[in-house]
């Protein structure tokens, strides 16, 4: 089913999510088992001799954790921080621990975790156990003082320090868990809960209205959303956004809501001739398969040009734009201080 039909369920309780609601319970007991053997210590959290911050998701779907990410490297950098990143590569090809570099193809690596080294240079580890990446990490980089887990707020096996659930403008959704709604656990976490969320981040895009959520006691900030003003080709070279502006534009996005990437060209004056949405970690073979033609410009996510680029035919431009994020910065003061309690550990 595509992305919008599902989230058109998610959005309401509606005849479709109610028939989905009693595997919702299922999911919902086995969440919570899970969460109580490890609040018990029947299961065991692995720490680290670094601190830990993960960034992810309490909904399904892209919420914005990959720009925080990236904000958040770039943030610890500023203030003195040595940062390296871990990740599962959801949708990579292969298994085991890799580390992601230039020579690797996002296909082996997933195409988050290798946005995220382009973007950053930092050091970037994936394996199907995230403790695996980050005693790999930690061991290739000894400098490497503070690590960030992208897409971990649900790995409860790697130990945090300090953990931040992103929000987007669905919300909750109906407030049901999978699948018959967006949720991946209950929200407002409860206190059986064995680490909730410390600080959240609710992110919108720009000239929209805020995020609403249940009331709950974890601290709350907002991101503006924003493409930014530039855009750059295969070759590294840049162009400005606006100079796109009056060609028709072949768009393609192949992340969790195409739509709403369509929606902010729109919003910046760009003409789309042709939207291809493309479901999120769309394989190399997707790409390939696009028919595109000589003369094309073609305009994406850079999420999407880490694997687009690479198959691109003759006689096609592509662009690529980033995502930029700005939180208000009581959102950085927040964080600075959650981690002024957790000084490295070797």
């Amino acid at each position: 089913m595509p992305h919008d039909s599902w989230h058109g369920i998610w959005a309401h309780r509606g005849w479709r999510a109610r028939l989905l609601w009693p595997v919702s319970c299922v999911y919902a007991a086995l969440g919570a088992l899970r969460r109580w053997l490890y609040r018990c210590g029947l299961l065991t959290a692995h720490r680290l001799p670094v601190p830990v911050v993960v960034v992810g998701n309490v909904v399904v779907g892209g919420a914005g954790k990959t720009p925080t990410v990236i904000a958040l490297v770039e943030h610890l950098r500023a203030r003195g921080w040595q940062p390296g990143v871990v990740s599962r590569g959801y949708g990579r090809e292969g298994d085991g621990v890799l580390a992601v570099t230039d020579a690797v193809p996002a296909s082996a690596t997933g195409d988050e975790p290798a946005l995220i080294h382009r973007r950053t240079r930092a050091p970037v580890f994936v394996a199907p156990r995230r403790i695996d990446a980050a005693r790999a990490l930690l061991a290739a980089h000894p400098r490497v003082d503070i690590l960030l887990c992208d897409d971990g707020l649900q790995h409860l096996a790697l130990g945090r320090d300090v953990s931040i659930a992103v929000f987007d403008e669905r919300g909750t959704g109906n407030g049901w868990q999978l699948p018959a709604g967006l949720l991946r656990e209950p929200w407002p976490p409860g206190w059986t809960h064995p680490c909730p969320p410390d600080v959240l981040l609710l992110q919108r895009r720009a000239g929209t209205p805020g995020v609403t959520l249940p009331a709950s006691s974890v601290p709350a900030f907002d991101a503006e959303r924003r493409l930014a003003g530039h855009v750059h080709d295969a070759q590294g070279r840049q162009a400005a956004l606006g100079s796109l502006a009056g060609q028709p534009l072949v768009a393609v996005a192949g992340i969790a809501r195409p739509q709403a990437f369509f929606d902010m060209l729109t919003q910046s004056g760009l003409h789309i001739a042709r939207p291809v949405p493309l479901a999120d970690h769309a394989a190399p073979a997707d790409y390939a398969a696009l028919r595109l033609q000589p003369g094309d410009t073609v305009i994406c996510t850079e999420k999407d040009a880490v694997k687009l680029f690479a198959v691109l035919p003759p006689g096609v431009a592509a662009w690529a734009v980033a995502l930029e994020l700005a939180p208000q910065p009581a959102f950085w003061q927040a964080v600075d201080a959650l981690l002024a309690r957790h000084a490295p550990r070797r």
